[in-house]
């Protein structure tokens, strides 16, 4: 059997080889112009968090650069976006431990996503691990409507389940089992799972996970949250900053979505869970 060092060397080899850290994707200007959008307070940028203060794009930057990893250089303005591995394995840890605390107490979950398309496989096992080990994983309000302003105006979508994880599908839209699903970083898929909750018969949980408005629309809601981002995402940054998200891993989130499946093997493995 590995060592944890051994382990851990693995990982963040497979993170630069796929490009999940390190040089990533993401576009230096790209980064840029998010954090100019969550410094003007666009819900674009925000997914569903009102920070508690004024962040300038200095701010910003200082802050994705602690967290991330990112140049905090502000003259370097195009080039490639950069993910600290490092920082990647520390919050994959910190991860590790929360979900293994969640398991042995047992604790309610609700897991969702707004990158079905390439983040299910790092959510997925999770869901599977969490439930054996005897948490209640949610999907309060499936099939239920959400409402999101597009740039081609107000679409209905229906909320929805794949193996416990939640995502949004076209209205009429009924893949069984299928991960195809809407790519968005609305918090209103996670305020009508809540919603739905709260209502009864489920309970609320007492553990978010997931990305973009997800996290961010939980932890607004004062639900402990905890997930990946991205380099050009902020918001879950900002989040943990003011203490409303409890784990955040940076992460390239677009990359193949097999190429998540180490990080959920070694989060698992880390928090005694494997399967």
């Amino acid at each position: 059997m590995s060592t944890d060092v051994e382990e851990r060397t693995a990982l963040r080899a497979h993170l630069l080889r796929t490009r999940i850290a390190g040089a990533v994707a993401t576009t230096r200007d790209q980064s840029l112009r998010r954090y100019a959008l969550f410094a003007a307070r666009d819900p674009r940028a925000l997914l569903g968090l009102e920070p508690e203060r004024d962040w300038s794009v200095a701010d910003l930057l200082r802050l994705m650069a602690e967290r991330c990893g990112v140049s905090p250089d502000p003259g370097r303005i195009s080039g490639t976006e950069t993910i600290d591995p490092d920082r990647t394995l520390d919050a994959l840890d910190a991860l590790a431990e929360r979900l293994g605390r969640a398991a042995r107490e047992r604790e309610a979950l609700l897991i969702g996503t707004g990158h079905p398309k390439r983040l299910m496989e790092f959510y997925v096992p999770l869901a599977a691990a969490l439930s054996a080990a005897g948490c209640d994983v949610l999907t309060p309000g499936e099939g239920r409507d959400v409402d999101i302003t597009t740039r081609f105006g107000v679409r209905t979508y229906n909320l929805s389940y794949v193996r416990g994880v939640a995502l949004l599908r076209d209205e009429g839209v009924r893949e069984p089992g299928g991960h195809s699903g809407v790519h968005t970083h609305s918090p209103l898929p996670v305020r009508a799972a809540l919603a739905a909750a709260a209502a009864g018969p489920h309970p609320l949980p007492g553990l978010v996970i997931g990305d973009h408005g997800w996290a961010c629309g939980a932890g607004q809601l004062g639900f402990e949250a905890v997930g990946p981002a991205d380099a050009d995402d902020p918001a879950p940054f900002v989040g943990q900053s003011e203490g409303r998200l409890s784990v955040v891993v940076p992460l390239d989130d677009a990359v193949r979505s097999d190429y998540y499946r180490p990080l959920t093997r070694y989060v698992l493995n880390r928090a005694c869970l494997s399967q």
